[in-house]
């Protein structure tokens, strides 16, 4: 009783299809975007980096949330230089690989400036040349690589809940880099 094999072109069929199926719908997927790509940072990501090096180069290799001060330091400014400052205490055991930088130049505001002089925790840089941070906008804070390239930029706001909430976005962002990099 010899029985006839009719299923093995249907079976190999099956087989090809499990296989191949899959990678044709991803390529399609990934080629006509049908989905959201994921991102995992919280800031907007700088293309391309803004080089920092004329500004930052005598300074150590460390991670940085720089902010630079406005003529006049009003709410969003005091929220700028309160969240890098809180981010940086939040990094908790990393604090050493990371560090709150704030940049003047002879029209920033005065008083915040000699106030922030005065704080230890918080580095101050003076921009003797307007023309080096000219790309860097007052109503943002910038994070910088230690190569000293700026690739993240997250808005100031004046009102004291998104401030907070942006600082929870500085501080995820900073963790994860912090946790992916060893340098620093």
């Amino acid at each position: 009783m010899i029985e006839k094999t009719t299923r093995k072109p249907y079976t190999m069929l099956a087989l090809l299809a499990v296989f191949i199926v899959p990678v044709v719908l991803a390529k399609l997927a990934l080629d006509n975007n049908w989905f959201n790509r994921a991102v995992t940072n919280k800031g907007e990501l700088i293309q391309p980096v803004i080089d920092l090096s004329a500004l930052l180069d005598k300074q150590p290799p460390k991670w940085r949330l720089v902010y630079q001060v406005p003529e006049h330091c009003d709410a969003g400014c005091e929220n700028a230089l309160y969240s890098i400052q809180q981010v940086w205490l939040a990094l908790g055991r990393d604090t050493d690989r990371a560090q709150p930088t704030v940049l003047f130049s002879t029209h920033s505001d005065p008083r915040a400036v000699t106030r922030l002089q005065q704080d230890t925790q918080i580095n101050v840089v003076a921009v003797n040349h307007p023309q080096q941070s000219a790309a860097l906008s007052a109503d943002a804070v910038y994070l910088v690589d230690t190569l000293n390239n700026a690739m993240l930029r997250y808005s100031v706001s004046e009102d004291r809940q998104s401030a907070i909430m942006n600082s929870r976005d500085m501080l995820a962002d900073v963790r994860k880099l912090l946790k992916l990099s060893r340098i620093g």
